[in-house]
Order: structure tokens, then sequence, then C-alpha cells
């Protein structure tokens, strides 16, 4: 009999171990710190002011945190809830346009949920949603919009795998500053070296695909509010394009010579012959009158000579004379007419010449040309 109940009591032992993994974590292993760690977290979460409430008008808000998540927004007031796209990791960004049966209200309770892994967490919306004369955080203080005074980039010569690409933004001090390249998949954060200014290297990696006029955008956060700004120039080195001379030291408003470039320098090179047709005028031309005058006035004066006689006959040559001349010069200016093409091109440096032709050319307004001891040919 002892000898059976020292056996029951060995195998209750053993069994215990079995037991305690089948039963159910009590409350506070739950609510280990290791666990606390997996849930989702909103660093940030704001709304692009409006001037007024009124059907049409559309809030957009932006929420920032764990990224795979989904994110709900609920507006007291609101017929229907809002689900912000996840157009970054981490970033959400959606838009609610109030309808006419809505009544949103300027102080109206804006309450955002995100879920992740079916973990939940809320956050409330820290700012009013009209614009007013400051906006306030969490902690009821006046929060300024983070901004970004200048986003540059050291470009490479070569964008593939092992090539670095140095960002430096310069903005609002006291920040995070995130950095987003197209063809990648990440996001990566500039550290502030100095009060205001952010600097860090991106070593491209094997599967990104970056082009060299690839989009980027930079992100600055502070106080749950973000700005984002864009790259204005080419991540290719040998892309970058020289700024324009200043005003002042332009001296006309002539079209300048073309720049051409080569392996080794940049040589200013334009054709000297080269010109465009700008007007193309047609100009009468007639010839001396004297033969026309003289022979109709001969011919007008012996046919004046056989009317009449005496004084009559006197009268009338004279007249046939006068008619003569008169007839003879109106023949010969019918007869003789001539036009005359004048060509006025303007050359590259901004001078014009005229070109005259004896007949039309065929050259017409806007021609490209090239002018060679004053003739005309087309370019």
């Amino acid at each position: 009999m002892a000898s059976t109940r020292q056996t029951l009591a060995a195998a209750v032992v053993a069994a215990l171990p079995l037991l305690s993994a089948a039963l159910p974590a009590p409350a506070h292993a739950q609510n280990h710190p290791r666990a606390a760690a997996l849930a989702p977290r909103i660093e940030g979460f704001n709304i692009d002011e409006v001037r007024r409430i009124e059907p049409g008008t559309e809030l957009n808000f932006d929420l920032y945190g764990t990224p795979r998540g989904d994110v709900t927004l609920r507006i007291d007031g609101a017929t229907r809830n809002l689900h912000l796209t996840e157009t970054r990791p981490g970033t959400y960004q959606g838009t609610y346009t109030i309808g006419t049966h809505d009544r949103i209200r300027p102080d109206s309770r804006v309450t955002a949920n995100l879920r992740v892994n079916k973990l939940v967490t809320t956050r409330v919306l820290g700012e009013p949603i009209v614009q007013g004369p400051g906006s306030r955080d969490d902690r009821g203080s006046v929060a300024a919009v983070p901004h970004v005074r200048s986003f540059d980039v050291q470009g490479n010569d070569d964008l593939g795998p092992g090539s670095d690409l140095r960002f430096t933004v310069f903005g609002t001090p006291r920040a995070k500053v995130d950095v987003q390249i197209a063809g990648t998949r990440n996001v990566f954060t500039l550290p502030e070296v100095r009060p205001g200014e952010y600097s860090g290297v991106y070593t491209i990696r094997r599967d990104d695909r970056i082009a060299p006029d690839a989009p980027v955008t930079a992100t600055i956060r502070a106080d749950g509010r973000a700005t984002t700004a864009t790259l204005g120039r080419p991540l290719l080195a040998g892309g970058l394009v020289p700024p324009p001379p200043p005003p002042q030291q332009r001296r006309d408003d002539r079209p300048q010579p073309v720049a051409q470039r080569d392996d080794r320098q940049q040589v200013a090179r334009y054709c000297t012959s080269c010109a465009k047709v700008e007007a193309v005028n047609v100009v009468p031309t007639t010839s001396s009158g004297t033969v026309g005058t003289v022979g109709g006035a001969v011919v007008g004066g012996l046919l004046g000579n056989q009317v009449g006689s005496g004084s009559g006959r006197t009268a009338a040559t004279a007249a046939g004379a006068i008619g003569g001349a008169l007839a003879g010069r109106a023949i010969e200016r019918n007869g003789s007419r001539n036009e005359r093409f004048d060509v006025v091109v303007r050359y590259e440096n901004g001078a014009t010449q005229t070109i005259p032709y004896d007949n039309d050319p065929g050259f017409r307004v806007g021609d490209n040309v090239k002018v060679n001891d004053g003739v005309l040919t087309r370019d």
C-alpha cells in the first residue's frame, strides 16, 4: 500500500510542469515589459488647419508611428470614420471631406487608433481643427510648425551598390529628420550634428534601384507636427547643372551663346554666319519715263496738226502734244513697272542685315539661313 502511494505521488510531481504549461498565464505575466515593448506607438498626430468648417471642406490628417499598421480616425460630429493610408513606412495620411449631414465643430475631438498585430494604441489630436492664433500640443503649450530652410545632397558619380550620398538639412532645431529616396525600401534618419543642422550618409544597397533624377523627400518632425521638403537637384554628380549668372552680370537680353560640353571643359561656341529670316519686304520699282513722255508728245502733236486749219490747227497741235505726253508716261509706267525683294535676317549676336533680290528668293519669315558673301542659303 505504501509503495502504491509513493508511485502516485511521483506521477503527480512529474505531471505538474505539463499542467502549468497548458494553463493561461496570469494577468501580471501578460503585462510584462517585453509585451509592452511590442505594443504599437504613435509618435506624431497632426492636421492641416482650415479657415472654416462647412460642407465640402477637406480635413487632411497625418499620423506617424509603428509601420505596417491600420489607422482609423473618429471625429466627433462626423457621420463616418476615416481610414488613413500608409504612404511611407510609419507615415499614415488621409482626407475627410465634410458633408451636409456632418455636425463637426472647431473643438470636435479627433481620436486615432493604430492597430498592429491585434494590439491597439490610441491618441487624441492635440490641436484645433480651425486655424487660430496658435496651435497647442498635448501639454497645452503653443507648438510652432517645424520648417526646412534648405535641403542639399553631395552627389556621387556612381549610383551603384556601395556608393555614398551625403544629405544635409537645415531647419528647426531639436527635431527629427527622416529622408526617403525613391527606389529604396527604407527611410533613414539624419542625426543633428549642430543645432538646426542635420547631416548623414546613405550607402546604396545592392537591391536599391535609384535613378539620377529620383525624387528625394525630407520630413522634419517636432512636437507632433511635420513638414516635408523635396530635394531640388539630381543625385548624380555629373548631372548637376550650374546655376545661371546673377541678373546684374547680364549686359542685355539678347540670346546668349550656346554652351557645349566636352569631356575636359565647357567651351562657348556659336555660328558667326548663322541667322534667321526676320522679314521679307516687297519693294515696287519703276524705270525712267523720258522716252515714253517724248514719244507720246511727238505722236500727239502730229495727230493734232491734222485737225482744222489756222489757229484751230495750232491749238489742236498743242493739245495733242500735251495729251500724248501724258498718255506716253502712263503707258511707260504700266509697261516697265517691277518689284524688288528685300530679305532681312538677324544673326545670333543680335545684328541685322538686309539682302536685296530682283526676284522672289523663296525664303519665309522664321527660316534658318547662312550668309556667305551676301548670299543666303538654307541652314
